[in-house]
């Protein structure tokens, strides 16, 4: 099968999936795996599908069609906590950060570590801090005071604390939906090295965008939809920038030696 990882077991497989709005199919038939340590990305148009498969994905919207397996094994999510309580974290566009919020108000979002005091247990906001500065650090970020607002970030700032939030909380697949596309080429690069070096770690990432420049240069592996439909699966070997846009235009492609 394109993209093959022969033995290995997928973190997380979308098989055959299809979704269904009314009179309006989402997505068709659609196959998409995560592996530890893989960037895959799915790439589309507006409007090709992408939106409603991270949803699927993270738990929002049930398949009408197909199974998600998680670890090989058939998982239904009823709920978005569902997916995060199996280690499938999705950092939206929209970030789910409060700007007027301090930075690790936000990095911990009600999930503050706690302490006792006598019969009470309150926030440790000195342990909380540590921890926030800490894991920033880790992405290449200094603050000077993690109490500031988290508006006072640039947008390649709050892209890392999200992303630093979902690692430190547990994520084994990071799903990013169009992480670079409101930033400059300084701080999308940032966030791409941000995204190999969550690779690295073992971390299985489905990296959505229609920048086929920025998903060229992380991706492993590659999904492609048109209109609901995808092309199928592709290592980074087996397909060229010319034939992803192609597909992303729904024009036909003949692949060489397929």
């Amino acid at each position: 099968m394109n993209g093959d990882r022969g033995s290995q077991v997928p973190l997380v497989e979308l098989r055959g999936v299809s979704k269904r709005f009314g009179q309006t199919t989402a997505v068709n038939d659609v196959t998409l795996r995560t592996y530890g340590g893989r960037v895959t990305c799915l790439l589309g148009d507006n409007g090709a599908g992408k939106s409603t498969l991270i949803k699927i994905l993270s738990g929002v919207h049930r398949p009408d069609g197909g199974v998600v397996l998680v670890d090989g094994q058939p998982t239904r999510f009823t709920s978005p906590r569902d997916a995060i309580d199996r280690g499938i974290s999705t950092v939206f566009q929209d970030l789910a950060l409060i700007p007027l919020v301090s930075i690790v108000r936000n990095f911990f979002l009600g999930r503050e570590p706690v302490r006792r005091l006598g019969p009470m247990r309150v926030v440790d906001w000195r342990r909380a801090t540590e921890i926030a500065e800490r894991e920033l650090a880790r992405v290449g970020i200094s603050v000077r005071d993690a109490r500031q607002p988290v508006g006072t970030l640039s947008g390649g700032e709050r892209q890392s604390v999200a992303i630093a939030r979902a690692i430190y909380f547990g994520a084994r697949v990071l799903v990013l939906d169009e992480p670079t596309s409101a930033l400059g080429v300084k701080e999308a690069g940032r966030v791409l090295d941000h995204i190999r070096a969550a690779r690295d770690q073992g971390i299985g990432i489905v990296f959505i965008s229609h920048n086929l420049a920025h998903a060229h240069a992380v991706g492993d592996n590659f999904v492609v939809l048109n209109r609901g439909a995808s092309y199928g699966e592709f290592a980074r070997d087996e397909i060229d920038q010319d034939e992803l846009v192609a597909m992303m235009e729904g024009r036909e492609v003949r692949l060489a030696g397929r």
